[in-house]
């Protein structure tokens, strides 16, 4: 088990942003990465659709011999991983739980936002999660979609920019969070933007580092850590255009992102209890 692949899978190229923390983490295990590409965005998506996509998923990462699974992805963190992760055979690590537990130690003054697509604010994946840590902690949410298009098209620092960000984040400046989290893995892309409008005293936390340590401190737990002095092997898989993924995948990760390989992800698909 130990020196089987680490799995992990986002509606697109958002999760690179966790997977580039993961290959940090975890530098000697290989990686087996799916974007799901051809049926992006999930965030505008029903929890039964989502949850359907994620079993198919979950599939193709096991024909992998995956050790575990990380779902890079706060929208099927939010609506299918509680619906997934008992059956699947081997450990699942969403998002948002270690997210949570990160702006729940983060702030002073138990003001919290969280800003991500319709689909994760909807939910209220992320308030569950921080007011089970603290009751006493206030959680506001705000859907962001067009960051997204934003990340994706290189707009990182334009005055278009800006002045969209202004205007998503003007409720949230008026409740005086001291603590924001970047619900969906394109933001980190938008994060000096956005850390410049909520100003200095606002901690910015994105969904990477909090996830890639718990994956670690998973895999370190169940004796399945591979510390060895190698460097890991990691593929792509996406379910279309992998030129497009590729492209802009070096922004995302500031460098050539290797083979991607497209796959017919409709092959494949598990046996899980869909939501009502």
């Amino acid at each position: 088990m130990r020196n089987k692949p680490i799995g992990i899978f986002d509606s697109g190229v958002g999760g690179l942003t966790v997977y580039n923390e993961l290959e940090k983490a975890c530098p000697a295990d290989d990686i087996v990465y799916f974007g799901d590409t051809g049926r992006w965005p999930y965030g505008i998506r029903s929890p039964r659709v989502v949850t359907g996509y994620a079993g198919e998923i979950v599939d193709f990462l096991l024909s992998h011999e995956v050790k575990c699974i990380v779902v890079a992805c706060n929208s099927a963190s939010a609506m299918a991983l509680e619906n997934i992760g008992p059956d699947c055979p081997v450990p699942m690590i969403g998002v948002i739980k270690p997210v949570a537990c990160t702006a729940a130690e983060a702030t002073q003054n138990k003001r919290i936002g969280v800003i991500g697509t319709e689909g994760t604010i909807a939910s209220g994946a992320y308030a569950e999660a921080i007011e089970a840590i603290d009751p006493s902690l206030k959680v506001t949410g705000k859907a962001c979609p067009l960051f997204v298009a934003l990340a994706e098209e290189g707009y990182l620092d334009r005055p278009a920019t800006k002045l969209i960000v202004a205007d998503y984040l003007a409720s949230l400046k008026k409740l005086d969070i001291d603590t924001l989290v970047l619900g969906c893995t394109h933001y980190p892309l938008l994060k000096n933007v956005i850390a410049e409008e909520m100003g200095e005293d606002v901690r910015i936390i994105d969904s990477g580092a909090s996830t890639a340590a718990e994956v670690k401190r998973r895999l370190i737990a169940d004796g399945h850590y591979r510390d060895e002095d190698r460097r890991g092997i990691h593929r792509f898989y996406v379910s279309d255009t992998p030129g497009k993924f590729a492209q802009v995948g070096r922004l995302f990760l500031g460098r050539e992102i290797g083979t991607v390989t497209q796959i017919d992800i409709s092959r494949y698909g598990v046996e899980i209890p869909q939501p009502e």
